[in-house]
């Protein structure tokens, strides 16, 4: 029996990614087949970063193709390729970064940042290039929980090289003033200084640019929806009513603006008892879910209200890095992984394919 690129084609027509919960063919993921013979080889390319499936789907695709009566060698590889989306209109994207990810809520004490700075270590341990803006200047925590307190560089006395943190790279006003300084700013010096973070930080080929925002929507909030190239938004809440109160005034403003809502993410969904290992939903049940339901929105997970997450943070080596292999550790991963593949089927951006139209004065 011959083997041909259409056999092949057909054969993996109904082979599933378990991430995306797509078929790889209709999505455009099975690349460059070639056939020696009876021998075949093939490239499987993920719009997600994957590093932890990688394998898994080889072995899926190999699985599936060795079905073929009379196939003899099979070699498949797997890649991942992250593009720039589509943004709010009116915005252009910056320099060095394809996707920003604003991480909102809407009340302080929901544990927006430990989730912010964990998502931005899950993408990075699944291979994208990662970097996280701090963007709550009146109280920065970033530095902390990512353990650093060096100043950035200047190598040309106008523009910041970002600090490296995991593996990350890293900017909030925090590396810039003292610790115990207070930020005693009206609210245009605050929007500048969160721009100039931004613009003046000299990004190197980010894939994904995490946001960790302050909460509330201020000044900070519109800022980033009127100037900023937002490619989604994830909302963090707890499961108790005042909290989710305040997550949906944030939801809401960002539907407003015309930024997409990738999805919810609950925290502090249950309690387990060091002692007696009794489990408890301490802040109720449900919200996250019921609110994602309300607004027709993705659920993207729910995080348990566990002493190693502030442990952790406070140390400066997130539960994605200090302990890897760990339960919590997986649930951030996935969650990233989730944020990547809504980011992957929205709208690529296409303005660079765009001929640049000069007027000239004759």
């Amino acid at each position: 029996m011959t083997i041909s690129e259409q056999h092949i084609q057909s054969t993996l027509d109904n082979v599933i990614d378990p991430t995306t919960g797509k078929a790889y063919v209709a999505a455009g993921s099975i690349q460059n087949i070639r056939i020696d013979g009876a021998d075949v080889a093939l490239d499987v390319e993920l719009s997600y970063p994957g590093d932890s499936v990688k394998a898994d789907v080889r072995q899926q695709i190999i699985s599936a193709l060795q079905t073929i009566p009379g196939i003899g060698k099979i070699n498949v590889t797997v890649t991942s390729k992250i593009v720039p989306h589509g943004v709010q209109g009116g915005v252009k994207l910056i320099s060095g970064i394809k996707n920003i990810i604003a991480v909102a809520s809407g009340k302080g004490g929901v544990g927006k940042s430990a989730t912010a700075v964990n998502l931005a270590l899950g993408l990075a341990a699944e291979g994208a290039n990662v970097g996280i803006l701090d963007a709550d200047i009146y109280g920065p925590s970033q530095p902390q929980m990512l353990g650093v307190s060096q100043q950035p560089e200047s190598l040309d006395g106008k523009s910041m090289e970002p600090v490296i943190a995991h593996g990350i790279q890293a900017m909030s006003i925090g590396l810039l003033i003292d610790v115990e300084t207070p930020m005693v700013w009206r609210g245009p010096m605050v929007t500048q200084a969160l721009q100039q973070l931004l613009n003046d930080t000299n990004w190197k080929d980010v894939d994904y640019l995490i946001v960790d925002m302050p909460p509330g929507t201020g000044d900070i909030q519109l800022t980033l929806a009127q100037k900023i190239p937002v490619t989604g938004a994830v909302i963090v809440t707890t499961p108790q009513d005042i909290a989710l109160l305040d997550a949906r005034k944030g939801l809401r403003m960002f539907e407003k603006v015309g930024i997409p809502i990738l999805g919810i993410i609950e925290n502090m969904s249950t309690h387990t008892c060091s002692k007696c290992g009794h489990t408890e939903p301490i802040f109720g049940t449900g919200g996250g879910e019921k609110m994602c339901r309300d607004y027709a929105v993705d659920f993207l997970g729910a995080l348990p209200l566990d002493i190693q997450i502030r442990e952790h943070t406070d140390s400066g080596k997130p539960s994605v890095i200090a302990d890897p292999s760990g339960n919590i550790a997986e649930t951030y991963r996935m969650i990233a992984r989730k944020i990547a593949v809504k980011i992957a089927e929205s709208a690529e951006d296409h303005s660079e394919l765009f001929a640049k139209i000069i007027m000239e004065n004759d």
